[in-house]
């Protein structure tokens, strides 16, 4: 019995030992829904691994592996300059892996009766420009403008793409993730946000087409819509152990399934 007891301890122990954590820190417009989806399936298929994932910005996902608290750090954005020198600095290597594409779209309530605007309409509106509908076409009111938090990609790559790196008007308000932009909006007859393609569809929705276009999987892929991006998992260096067997999943044909069902477009 003692010995059947001691047994059981040793191999307790053995699997405690054997157990993986990974890691994964950054992009809320991948790790609010995507990431999340992948480790599930991936923990089903390799038992003993478990997951850390914290969305809170792309900032704090580059972040994590420069300062060596993460193993993935996602990103809808490229590395900058500056926190390159930060990981050179540290003897870290920023290596970037595009895991999916992405189109931001523009979107306003389902009540709004507006249906199209253009890239320099866009601009003027998220700027502050604009500040009423009646402006740009729609119905008369105070547009209420919604976006990500400084530390988001999706907040830099919007300023780049669509604002020519102007500042956002004084009056938007900051949101945590997609989901909250789109809870936002879809409540507001008078607001406008932007959220990735995987968050289109929230209920209360109506998405902009910008100059003639939509953001779907066919124009993301080709690069015609005006807001389409890739997105990124950062690793130091090439990725290793339990971290690089869950990138390898992430690109394989069954992790490219997820990400389409998702809603995102699998990089080819």
């Amino acid at each position: 019995m003692k010995k059947s007891l001691l047994l059981l301890a040793a191999l307790s122990a053995a699997t405690l030992g054997s157990a993986q954590k990974l890691v994964i820190k950054g992009s809320d417009t991948l790790g609010a829904k995507l990431v999340p989806t992948l480790a599930e399936e991936y923990k089903a298929r390799n038992h003993g691994v478990s997951f850390e994932i914290a969305a809170e910005g792309s900032t704090t996902g580059i972040a994590a592996i420069i300062d060596g608290t993460a193993q993935i750090g996602m990103s809808s954005r490229r590395a900058k300059q500056t926190e390159m020198s930060a990981a050179t600095a540290k003897g870290v290597t920023l290596k970037p892996i595009v895991v999916a594409h992405d189109g931001i779209g523009i979107v306003v309530s389902a009540s709004n009766p507006l249906a199209k605007l253009t890239k320099r309409q866009v601009e003027q509106i998220f700027s502050g420009d604009v500040t009423d509908w009646s402006a740009v076409g729609g119905k008369p009111g105070k547009i209420s403008i919604y976006t990500r938090n400084t530390s988001s990609g999706t907040y830099s790559d919007f300023k780049q793409l669509a604002m020519n790196n102007r500042d956002y008007a004084k009056s938007s308000q900051k949101m945590a993730g997609n989901e909250q932009i789109a809870a936002e909006v879809g409540k507001n007859p008078n607001g406008v946000g932007y959220v990735g393609l995987a968050y289109l569809t929230a209920p209360g929705l109506k998405v902009i087409s910008i100059d003639g276009q939509v953001p779907t999987k066919e124009t993301v892929l080709k690069n015609t819509y005006p807001y389409a991006r890739p997105t990124f998992y950062y690793t130091n260096g090439a990725p290793s152990g339990e971290a690089a067997k869950f990138v390898e999943f992430t690109l394989s044909a069954e992790g490219k399934k997820i990400i389409e069902k998702v809603g995102f477009v699998s990089p080819e």
